[in-house]
C-alpha cells in the first residue's frame, strides 16, 4: 500500500487536480490496448511541467513508489500498464502536450510528452511541413511513448523509425535530474549519448518529457497503388523493382495476406476491395515527390514502374488511387489490419523483424510450419516488408464453443510462443521489432538473448535507476 504521508507528498506538488484518486478515472488506465494485462494504482500523477515531474521523481524516490510513465496507453505489449499489486502509481504525460515551437526554416518541432501523433501531424501541416512517421493508432498515442518505444509505423523505408527523427531530448532522470538535452545539435561527442539511450528504453531509464523532432518537407505530389501477388517471394522481387526503377521516392511498401484482407473488409465499415482480381497477397505501394521535385508527376512515375513491372511478371493486377479520397482508403485498409484481426477472436500476435531477403521464406514457411504442429490453428502476416518487419498472427481454431479461443491461448500460448519465436532467432531476426519488450516479451527476451546484451541491459538499468522505481518489470529481465 501506497502510504497518505506519500500522497500527500505528491498533492502537495501538482495540486487536488495534479493527483487523480476519483476510480471511475483511474480504471480505464489499468488496462493495455489489446486488454492482456490489467494493474492497479491507488493514483494517477499528472504532471504539468519538466519541473512537477522532476519534483514527483524526488518524492517518489524519498518514499520508495515506484512509477510508471504512461501517454496514450497504446503499448501492443503491456508497456504503460501498472503492476497487479498496486504497488506504483500511474504517472501520465497527457496534460503535457504543448508544441513549445515550430521552426519551418529549420525543419524542427519541439514538443512535449503528451502531444497526440495526429495534432503534431495538423501542426506541421499547417506550416507546410509533415512528420514523417505515422500508425494506426495515431489518434491516442504521444511524442513522449513514440520515443520511448523507438516507434516504426508505415513509413519507416525512407525516413527510419523515431531513433532517426529525434534530434534532441529532455527528460527527468530517477534521481530527479532534469536532462536538458533538447538542442538539436548534429554534431556533440561529449561522451555517452544520453538521448539514444533513453528512445526504445520504454521509461525504465528516464521519463521523457519533451522532444525535438525533425520535420520534412511537405508531400507536393504522391501516388498510392494496390497490388495484386502470388506470393511474397514476387512481393519482395516487386518492391527491389520498384526502389531501382523509382529511388528513394518509394515511401512505404505494405503486404497483407487474403485473410487479413477478408478480414477488414468483413468488419470495417466503408472498405472495399481495391482491384478485381483476389490474389493470395497484397501490396500497397506509396511513392512521394517534395515541393520542387522535377520531371514526370507521381502517378506518372507509379505508371511506369508499374507498366514495366507487368511486363517483368512481377504482379497480377493493380490499382492505382485516382485521388486523394481514394489514396486515403487504400491506407485504411491497411491501417485497420490489427483491428480486423482483434476482432477475429484470442490470437498470438507477433512484431518480428528477420533480414528483409529471408521475410518471404520466413511468412509462408513458418505459418505452414505453424499450422501443421497446432493442428487447427491458421497462421499469416502482414506490415512492412521493405524494412523487414511483419506482425505475425497465430489464431486459435475455430469452432470449439464459446471461450476455446482462451482456453487455446492458455493451454498452447507458451508453447506456441517459443515456437514462433525459435523460428525468427534461427533467422537471426529479432524478436520485437517496433513494439519493444514491455511486460509481454520480457521472459523470451531472457531466454533468447546472448548473455553479453542482457548482462548489458541490467548494468545500464542499474547504473540509472539502482533503486527500480522506473516502470517496473518491464524490458529489463531480472537476473
Amino acid at each position: 500500500m501506497i502510504s497518505p504521508a506519500a500522497l500527500d507528498a505528491f498533492r502537495a506538488i501538482a495540486g487536488p487536480k495534479g493527483l487523480i484518486e476519483d476510480r471511475d478515472l483511474i480504471v480505464p488506465w489499468l488496462e493495455d490496448w489489446r486488454g492482456k494485462f490489467h494493474g492497479e494504482a491507488a493514483a494517477i500523477l499528472t504532471p504539468r511541467t519538466t519541473q512537477e515531474v522532476a519534483a514527483m521523481v524526488h518524492t517518489a524516490r524519498e518514499y520508495r513508489v515506484p512509477i510508471v510513465p504512461q501517454g496514450g496507453n497504446s503499448s501492443m505489449v503491456g508497456g504503460a500498464t501498472p503492476p497487479i499489486d498496486g504497488s506504483a502509481l500511474i504517472l501520465s504525460l497527457r496534460a503535457m502536450n504543448a508544441i513549445r515551437s515550430l521552426d519551418a526554416d529549420a525543419n524542427l518541432a519541439v514538443c512535449e510528452a503528451g502531444v497526440i501523433l495526429s495534432n503534431l501531424h495538423a501542426a506541421a501541416e499547417a506550416a507546410g511541413r509533415r512528420f514523417p512517421l505515422s500508425l494506426g493508432a495515431k489518434g491516442s498515442a504521444t511524442v513522449g511513448g513514440l520515443v520511448s518505444t523507438n516507434a516504426g509505423g508505415t513509413q519507416v523505408l525512407r525516413h527510419g523509425t523515431m531513433r532517426a527523427l529525434v534530434e534532441g531530448i529532455e527528460a527527468v532522470l530517477p534521481d530527479g535530474s532534469i536532462h536538458d538535452g533538447i538542442a538539436a545539435l548534429k554534431k556533440d561527442n561529449r561522451g555517452y549519448d544520453i538521448k539514444q539511450l533513453l528512445i526504445g528504453a520504454e521509461g525504465t531509464l528516464g521519463i521523457v518529457t519533451a522532444a525535438s523532432l525533425r520535420l520534412s518537407p511537405a508531400i507536393a505530389d504522391r501516388a498510392v497503388a494496390w497490388v495484386g501477388l502470388e506470393t511474397p517471394e514476387q512481393a519482395l522481387a516487386l518492391l527491389r523493382h520498384m526502389e531501382e526503377q523509382l529511388g528513394p521516392v518509394v515511401e512505404g511498401f505494405e503486404v497483407i495476406a487474403a485473410d487479413t484482407l477478408g478480414f477488414i473488409l468483413s468488419v470495417i465499415p466503408g472498405t472495399r476491395q481495391p482491384i478485381e482480381t483476389l490474389t493470395p497477397w497484397n501490396a500497397l505501394i506509396e511513392i512521394d515527390l517534395d515541393a520542387g521535385a522535377s520531371g514526370p508527376s507521381a502517378q506518372e512515375r507509379m505508371e511506369a514502374a508499374l507498366a514495366d513491372a507487368f511486363e517483368k511478371e512481377l504482379a497480377v493486377d493493380a490499382a492505382i488511387a485516382a485521388n486523394e479520397t481514394q489514396a486515403e482508403a487504400f491506407w485504411k485498409l491497411r491501417e485497420s489490419a490489427s483491428e480486423a484481426e482483434r476482432s477475429q477472436g484470442p490470437a498470438l500476435q507477433f512484431d518480428i523483424s528477420v533480414p528483409i531477403a529471408d521475410m518471404p521464406r520466413f511468412m509462408v514457411d513458418v505459418a505452414a510450419a505453424c499450422e501443421a504442429r497446432f493442428p487447427g490453428a491458421t497462421a499469416s502476416s502482414f506490415g512492412h516488408l521493405g524494412d523487414g518487419n511483419v506482425h505475425f498472427h497465430v489464431r486459435s481454431p475455430k469452432g470449439e464453443g464459446p471461450g476455446q479461443g482462451k482456453t487455446w491461448i492458455a493451454q498452447t500460448g507458451e508453447e506456441a510462443t517459443r515456437f514462433v519465436n525459435d523460428q525468427v532467432v534461427s533467422m537471426g531476426g529479432s524478436i520485437s521489432a517496433e513494439h519493444g519488450i514491455g511486460q509481454m516479451k520480457i521472459d523470451e527476451f531472457a531466454r533468447l538473448t546472448a548473455p553479453a546484451q542482457l548482462n548489458a541491459v541490467r548494468a545500464i538499468k542499474q547504473a540509472f535507476d539502482p533503486l527500480g522505481l522506473f516502470n517496473p518489470g518491464k524490458l529489463v529481465p531480472l537476473a
